[in-house]
């Protein structure tokens, strides 16, 4: 039952994204697109509710349906289906560009099959494969608009990230030769393949294959120094793109990031990984706080705020345990749901003030009460604040960084994430109740342009105020999967 689920979702998507390229008129691929996002979610939701944790393979052990797969994938599903139903009424905006959004539906309906693909390939080369295709599809979403700026952008991005990714197959190459070692020149390649060779692998060989890993995928997740390409793709795109890119993409390449983590458990090295981890995430918080703080463009604000929450989910696996593991399986699903908000929210001041610049946004409650209040109470819970759900799942890995090896990192962590709330609501702050702006704003938001924030912030808001047990035990139990104690 579940295979079938997982098989509907890639055809149903397959299928819309032809169709939309084929269809040549913007409403009908429009249509499609938003249709295709609702089934995905709810084919998702589905493999969430009946997906064994412990994990199910399927063409000859090449697919793999587990626990961690399956949430990522469920927290692309409900991007996806928010930055759709978004799309509809950002789209419409873009008046030079209204006789190819035929294309721009069937390449973010590929974007989203290429993402749902990532999290269920059990065989480490076919994931690099499917994260690359991640890069090559979003590439030409984010240059879509074909701006200058765009273009470059889209340039920078698959430049840095295939470098990166270069080095992610170099790492997966190594990982694979430490076992020829050990069991002959031809094995299982699969993650528990990794897994059976690396207690009686050279330990330094593996550890230079997990940092090749780690600094390759973790290019692709934005973890600083790795970052650069980051701030100009998530702010250069589409509104929507952006979304998908940092509540979504970045998801799917930690996912990489923790499967070969999972492969070092019980090896002499393992604590040494987590270390790693830990570095990498703490130094994205201290370069998003020293970014955020000094600001003055709005999609780049919260573009630095996406490699401020990946350094939080790296902290959270690099602490490790059940309560790290929970914490930042937790924070995926919150950080998904408040930043396509944000976004969301940018897209609509950006257009409304026709400006990108953070000085030219002023007095947004007074223009649009709704979307306003909305967008206000999405940058609070984006920088981690109660009662919302960032503030509980960053609480648990707090809590989990004081069990650890690596308890320095706490104290910086609690630390940055202070210095990131006053630096990013300061900047909200002037756009709300700065100086009167030069011309007030002619713009009317439809409900597509304020449903999906509104639908974003009630999701965040509930997880917040309530962390259902069956989530919890759920979430526990995919921590015990990948081998937290």
């Amino acid at each position: 039952m579940a295979w079938d689920l997982l098989y509907a979702l890639f055809a149903v998507t397959s299928a819309a994204s032809a169709a939309c390229w084929l269809s040549r008129h913007a409403r009908v691929a429009e249509a499609i697109n938003l249709a295709t996002a609702a089934i995905d979610f709810f084919l998702a939701l589905a493999l969430l509710a009946i997906t064994p944790t412990a994990g199910i393979t399927a063409l000859q052990g090449y697919l793999l349906l587990d626990g961690f797969g399956v949430w990522v994938l469920f927290c692309v599903a409900v991007v996806y289906l928010l930055a759709s139903v978004y799309a509809v009424g950002y789209m419409r905006w873009m008046h030079g560009a209204q006789a190819r959004l035929h294309r721009f539906y069937a390449l973010f309906s590929a974007f989203a099959l290429t993402m749902f693909a990532a999290p269920v390939q059990n065989n480490p080369g076919l994931y690099w494969i499917a994260i690359d295709f991640t890069t090559i599809v979003s590439a030409f979403l984010v240059g879509f608009q074909r701006a200058p700026e765009s273009i470059e952008a889209a340039w920078k991005y698959i430049v840095i990230v295939s470098a990166g990714l270069g080095l992610a197959l170099l790492g997966t190459v190594l990982f694979y030769w430490a076992g020829t070692f050990i069991v002959g020149p031809v094995y299982e390649m699969t993650w528990a393949g990794f897994a059976s060779i690396t207690p009686g692998a050279e330990p330094v060989l593996l550890l230079l294959a997990f940092l090749l890993v780690l600094v390759g995928y973790g290019t692709k997740v934005g973890l600083a120094p790795m970052h650069t390409w980051l701030p100009d793709a998530h702010s250069e795109g589409p509104a929507p793109v952006s979304a998908m890119l940092s509540g979504a993409l970045l998801n799917c390449a930690m996912l990489g990031v923790e499967r070969y983590l999972v492969v070092l458990r019980g090896t002499s090295i393992a604590g040494t990984a987590h270390t790693a981890l830990v570095v990498l995430g703490a130094f994205s918080l201290l370069v998003a706080a020293l970014f955020i703080t000094r600001q003055t463009v709005i999609k780049r604000l919260a573009a630095y705020s996406s490699v401020e929450h990946m350094g939080v989910i790296a902290l959270g696996l690099g602490f490790g345990g059940s309560l790290g593991t929970i914490g930042a399986l937790y924070h995926m699903l919150n950080h998904a749901l408040a930043k396509s908000l944000v976004f969301f929210g940018a897209g609509n001041a950006m257009h409304a003030f026709e400006s990108r610049d953070i000085d030219r946004i002023r007095r947004v409650l007074r223009f649009f009460p709704r979307s306003g209040a909305i967008w206000l109470a999405g940058a609070v819970a984006i920088t981690g604040a109660p009662p919302f759900g960032l503030f509980l799942s960053e609480l648990t890995i707090l809590r989990a960084g004081m069990a650890s090896a690596n308890v320095w990192a706490v104290w910086l962590m609690g630390l940055l994430l202070i210095v990131i709330f006053v630096g990013f609501l300061a900047k909200f702050r002037a756009m709300y109740f700065g100086a009167r702006p030069e011309h007030a704003p002619h713009l009317r938001l439809g409900a597509a342009h304020v449903l999906p924030m509104a639908v974003a912030l009630a999701a965040t808001l509930a997880l917040g105020l309530w962390w259902l047990p069956a989530v919890w035990q759920h979430l526990a139990a995919i921590a015990a999967q990948l081998g937290a104690a």
